[in-house]
Order: structure tokens, then C-alpha cells, then sequence
């Protein structure tokens, strides 16, 4: 079973996310939280697998929680839910170690298998994320921080650009290995390299690396 924290003010929200989860065979509700403090002290007690974060909560924001779950630990994956698709929002929250940034319009379809996804290594974001996000690399990119950029991927070797260049296509590992010619391990000791090497902790920010650098149009 994937272990899930809710996180959101709202008692409503959080009950119909727990029904929505509820109906998933694989995934369960193992706790819930009003704010970002209590959400960090729900991931030291109940050690979920999935964090399911709102933005916007009194006391403690979920962008300040989800960089002080991140920093745990055994820390898990942070999903970020929220109204609000503002571009701070977005990059603070992938900054901050976010693997996942969905609005709350999403299908139920969609947040179990962002879940699955989150659990499973990978990310997710909403269309309009994504479209945000790419416009973003893409048009506001002086020639200096491409240039830094590249230099971040003076330390790779042929193979993990070519990981790297997949993940910023948003290629899932098994999808990665048919492509490269490679198992799934190899796959993911290549990206688990990534994270070492650019000093990232989740698949969108490799993603971002490969966009920064121009290795993605």
C-alpha cells in the first residue's frame, strides 16, 4: 500500500481527498494535517510515502513545509495541490524538492496516478503547469545562465546526458531503458548519478537541468 498524508486547512478538502483515495486499491490515508507545521510533524511520526500539500495555510505555508519534509530523512514525495498556479508558486515549489504541482480541478484518475507516479519515482504536473514551466525556460533564459547550465553537465558522462536529455522529455524509466537499449536499473542508477551530480533531489528538477542547458527544445 502507498502511505499518503493529506495536508490542507480545509477539513471538507481533506475528506473528499481521502474519499477519492479511499476508492484506489493501493493507496491509503495514514494521517492528516491543518498546516505546515503539523504536516512535518505527521512525516516524522507516521512516515508516509506520499505528501499531498496544499499552498496556502495559516502559521506555516505548504512551499516552507514541503522544503523542510525534503530535507528529512527518508523523506517522501511531495505532491503539491492547490488552487492557486501562480509562477512563484511553481518554481518555489520545485525548488523546494516538489515532485508533483496539480491543481485542484484535477480528475480523480489523475491524482491516483500522480500518487503512484510520486511513489514510484517519477512526477506529474497539470497541462497548464507544464506549459507554464516550459514557456518559462524557454523565453526567459540569458545567455549567461544557459552557459552556467552547461557547465553543471561538465561532470556527466555520455550515457547520463542521454538519461538526462529522456527525463526532460518527460520519458518514464521503462520508456527510457527501450530507448537507450538499457534495463530499468540501469536506468535508475543513471538517474539516482543525476541527482548526485547536479545536486537535485526529484525528477523535475533534472528535467529542468536538461531544459536549462538546451539539451530539450
Amino acid at each position: 500500500m502507498i502511505r499518503t498524508l493529506l495536508v490542507d486547512d480545509e477539513p471538507l478538502i481533506r475528506a473528499g481527498l481521502r474519499f477519492i483515495i479511499d476508492s484506489a486499491p493501493d493507496v491509503e490515508v495514514v494521517g492528516e494535517a491543518e498546516d505546515g507545521n503539523q504536516a512535518v510533524d505527521a512525516v516524522r511520526r507516521l512516515g508516509p510515502d506520499v505528501v499531498l500539500m496544499d499552498v496556502r495555510m495559516p502559521r506555516y505555508d505548504g512551499l516552507t513545509a514541503t522544503g523542510a519534509i525534503r530535507r528529512l530523512a527518508r523523506a517522501p514525495a511531495v505532491i503539491i495541490l492547490t488552487t492557486f498556479d501562480s509562477d512563484e508558486h511553481i518554481f518555489t515549489a520545485l525548488e523546494a524538492g516538489a515532485c508533483g504541482f496539480l491543481l485542484k480541478d484535477t480528475s480523480p484518475h489523475d491524482l491516483i496516478r500522480a500518487i503512484r507516479l510520486a511513489h514510484g519515482g517519477d512526477s506529474m504536473l497539470s497541462p497548464q503547469v507544464t506549459r507554464r514551466l516550459i514557456h518559462r525556460l524557454t523565453t526567459d533564459q540569458p545567455i549567461r545562465r544557459r552557459r552556467d547550465a552547461l557547465a553543471r553537465l561538465e561532470a556527466l558522462t555520455g550515457r547520463e546526458r542521454e538519461v538526462l536529455t529522456e527525463v526532460g522529455l518527460g520519458r518514464s524509466n521503462t520508456e527510457i531503458a527501450a530507448r537507450l537499449n538499457m534495463s530499468e536499473a540501469t536506468v535508475k542508477s543513471h538517474i539516482s548519478h543525476l541527482f548526485d551530480k547536479l545536486a537535485v533531489t526529484n525528477r523535475v528538477q533534472v528535467a529542468i537541468a536538461a531544459y536549462r542547458a538546451g539539451l530539450v527544445d
